[in-house]
């Protein structure tokens, strides 16, 4: 291979993703200061509410309660449908740091910072951040009402 030739094949290689943590750490504050709009101070593990917005409702329940930390389970119902299952994910929140993360979401387990592609799942390569994404677009419901408050 000539030296013309090895420049074009390494310019046109895919290049490796880089994730962007500052964009990430931006994205997980905002969601934090979505959903600090509507926990409760005084909810203990287990305790159910739905926050009601102009674009629909969201089921939340929260798993785990520490110090500086929660995980809640928010979730959306949706029409019945054998096509898809309606959105739903466990976050952690964390108040020392004012971000809100997701850990789970639908069939993802664990979501790991950087994915291979391709990979086994079809997970791209910025999962992580999209599936965070999706949670900001979830806690954009409009005006908030609480229902079945603690």
């Amino acid at each position: 291979m000539d030296y013309r030739t090895e420049v074009l094949v390494k310019a046109n290689a895919k290049r490796k993703y880089n994730p962007n943590v500052s964009g990430f750490l931006a994205l997980c504050a905002r969601n934090y200061c979505y959903i600090l709009k509507w926990l409760p101070d005084e909810a203990v593990v287990n305790d159910n509410w739905t926050v009601k917005g102009e674009f629909g409702c969201l089921n939340v329940k929260l798993i785990e309660n520490t110090k500086y930390t929660q995980l809640i389970d928010i979730s959306r119902e949706l029409p019945t449908s054998y096509f898809f299952k309606p959105p739903s994910a466990q976050v952690r929140i964390y108040h020392d740091a004012q971000l809100a993360e997701v850990l789970t979401s639908q069939q993802i387990f664990r979501l790991k910072p950087v994915y291979d592609y391709p990979n086994f799942y079809m997970h791209q390569s910025d999962e992580k951040y999209q599936v965070n994404a999706f949670l900001e677009d979830l806690l954009k419901i409009g005006r908030l009402q609480i229902i079945n408050p603690i």
